[in-house]
Formats: C-alpha cells, structure tokens, sequence
C-alpha cells in the first residue's frame, strides 16, 4: 500500500507492509472468513456444500449449527451448554461480542412463543415508509391492482430515478420476510434504468401496502412436520415488451413457508406448455437444494417430495416423456424433472387452479384471492388477535 502524503520524503519508494487485514478492503472479509471457516474444521465441524456459510458438528447426541454472514454468526444447538462452550472456544482464538438470544438479527426480528417463531421486519419496513414521506398515506389492501401490465414505453419519463432504484432495492430485502411483496418487487425491477411515471405510482402503491401491515411477516410452528412440498406456476408471456414468462414457486416444510420465488424466465416460449414445464424444472431444482440443506442439519427426509402443479399438460408430459417438435428444445427440463419422479425424489400432484398458492408470486391478484392465498402460507400480524402465539 502506498503511504499518505507527507509520510515520507519525496522521491522515497518505501511502502507499507500490513501484519493484518484491514476492515474494509475488498479481500478483508475473505480472508477473515477463510480463518474463521479454518478454525471451525479444526474444532470438528462440517462446512455445508448447499450453503458455505452454514457448518455443523454432530458429539453423539449433540448437535452445533453456525451460519454466519460477514462477521454476524448465529449460533443454534439442543443443548445450550456445547453453545457456552463453543463461545469459550470463539472467545480464545477471535474478538467477540455475545448478544445473548437471538432478537434482531440483520434487520430481521425475530420473535419467539410457545408454539414457534415468527419473522418481521417491522423496523426496517418503517424506515422505508419514512424515508419515502408515506408514513402518513392511507393503507392499500393488496400490492397491486389486478391485471396491471406495465410497459417501458407508456406514461411520462422521469428525470431522476435515482430515489425509485434506491427504494426498490430496499424492498427487495424486505422480501427475505415478506413472500406477499415478491411478485411486485420483481415487476418494479424491471423498470430502473427507464422509470416512468406509471411505474413510480404502482411504487407507492406498494408501500401503501406495506402501510397497512409493517409488522406483517412469517411463522414458522414447533409441531410442523417434516413433509416437503411446493407449489409452482407459470405466467406465460406476462411481459409485455419481451413476452417472457413469469416463474413463481413456494416450499413449505409441513405448514411452515421457508423458500419462494418470483422470477422472469430467460428464454421466450411458443406456448403455455413450455413456460409451465420450465417452471417445474425450477421448482423440482430449489426443492433438490432444499433436501440437501437438510441432510446436513441431520434432517432425515425419505419420502419423496411433493409438488404441485394446476398444469395437466405439464404433468403428463413429467409422467410421460414423449419428445416431438414442440417439446424437443425443453428436453432437458423434461429429463431434468422426469429423472428425480423415477428415482422417486419427485412426485408431482395437480392442484385446482384457485387453490394453488405459487398464483400469488406470477400475477396480480384483487383483494379477496390475495388474502386467500396469503392467510394459508402462515405470513401473520404478530399484533393480530388471531396470530397463533
């Protein structure tokens, strides 16, 4: 590193030498977190090749999980006492601070009661309303308004999108909690680098939704089983400038919502069929993901993974295979899904359209539907009189 000015004389070619790293350098974290992942092998742990920033170490019955993110690491354990052992061990070798229980964590609060844990980011939401001067606006209903297509082309151009950019990527992580806003944040996305005035006005929209429930986010119960099954939908070309279809899926672990996505897809289809079929692909690859996290928390899943779909064409074609022109450049999502049913990872159900929950991240939906699909994935107002705590 070159030293400050006027630290040595002129004409000098002395440079600094570091013993350590630096917080803040691009290659600080890495490095910390290659002592730090180092340390943790030494001491007996597994690093998870699902998620790297996951270790676990299993002493007979005892059981030690660490995730970590940068240099915040939580600590989960059945027994409490390898927990105030392992601090001892972190404590010796790095400095560091123990905030006790787990109550905010990374935005995230986290609320526990006798029947499970719930999720918000009440906090976080707030200060996105502030900053937006919609701390006072009148509350939506629902995100968005039904059938809403937005097009880059129509309405007003608006000079300065810097503030629209600022607040989608803040919704964007208000998402981690809130599965009801995935669709919407998606569609917003597309619009930063040419912002026009319909896009900002479904933007405040958005946050008069959030208005209407800060608090709102998830929970997770003590007594859900350990049964994983999703729900995937299609919209098939939904966007009206490039035709490309919308994929949304939800994962649920028993009752518990624990993985969902609302994504546009990469490639234009000529047919419904297609787009449907892609979105199973996506959905079967997240739940062989899901499988593997689990394996290395010592979560035994043998039974085969349910997944449903409101598509009988697509299922048919899971069942059967059968490729001719106007399947034969899906091939490899076809063997992709087909492939995990016979090795019987897989098991694909049909469900009424009106009852499949992925509608919720591919379209917008009018009030009473939202709240139909919303109330069954257990996304709760922890100040509501009906929440389960």
């Amino acid at each position: 590193m070159t030293p400050p000015h006027g630290y040595i004389s002129k004409g000098d070619q002395q440079v600094c030498r570091f013993l350590k790293s630096l917080y803040g350098l691009k290659q600080a974290s890495r490095q910390w977190f290659s002592k730090f992942s180092s340390t943790l092998i030494h001491n007996g742990f597994r690093q998870s090749k699902a998620d790297y920033s996951l270790s676990t170490k299993v002493t007979g019955s005892n059981f030690l999980a660490l995730l970590v993110y940068v240099d915040d690491v939580i600590l989960v354990s059945n027994d409490a006492r390898v927990i105030s052992d392992f601090i001892l061990f972190l404590d010796k070798k790095f400095k560091l601070k123990d905030l006790g229980f787990a109550k905010y964590f990374l935005g995230l609060e986290i609320a526990k009661s006798s029947k499970g844990i719930s999720l918000c980011q009440q906090k976080y939401a707030l200060e996105i309303l502030e900053d937006s001067g919609l701390l006072g606006s009148k509350p939506a209903k629902f995100p968005m308004e039904p059938h809403v297509k937005l097009s880059r082309d129509n309405g007003n151009l608006i000079d300065d999108p810097t503030m629209y950019r600022r607040l989608i990527r803040r919704l964007i992580y208000l998402t981690l909690t809130r599965p009801d806003l995935a669709y919407s944040v998606q569609i917003l996305n597309q619009f930063m680098e040419k912002l026009r005035q319909p896009h900002l006005d479904v933007g405040y929209r958005v946050l008069r939704y959030i208005k209407n429930a800060p608090i709102q986010g998830i929970f997770f119960s003590y007594s859900s089983n350990c049964q994983l099954k999703a729900f995937c939908d299609s919209d098939w070309a939904g966007y009206p400038n490039s035709r490309r279809s919308t994929t949304g899926f939800c994962v649920f672990l028993g009752d518990s919502l624990i993985s969902w996505k609302s994504k546009k897809q990469q490639t234009i289809f000529r047919s419904s069929a297609e787009a449907e079929y892609r979105a199973m692909a996506s959905t079967s690859c997240e739940l062989t993901w899901i499988r593997s996290l689990l394996t290395d928390l010592t979560i035994s899943h043998p039974q085969a993974s349910l997944l449903y779909y409101d598509s009988k064409t697509a299922l048919y074609i899971a069942a059967n295979p059968v490729f001719h022109e106007r399947t034969k450049h899906i091939e490899l999502d076809c063997h992709l899904v087909h492939d995990q049913i016979l090795n019987g990872v897989l098991c694909t159900m049909h469900v009424n359209t009106q009852l499949n929950l992925a509608d919720l991240f591919t379209k917008a939906l009018g009030f009473q539907l939202f709240t139909s699909l919303l109330s069954k994935m257990n996304v709760v107002n922890i100040y509501n009189s009906e929440h389960p705590s």
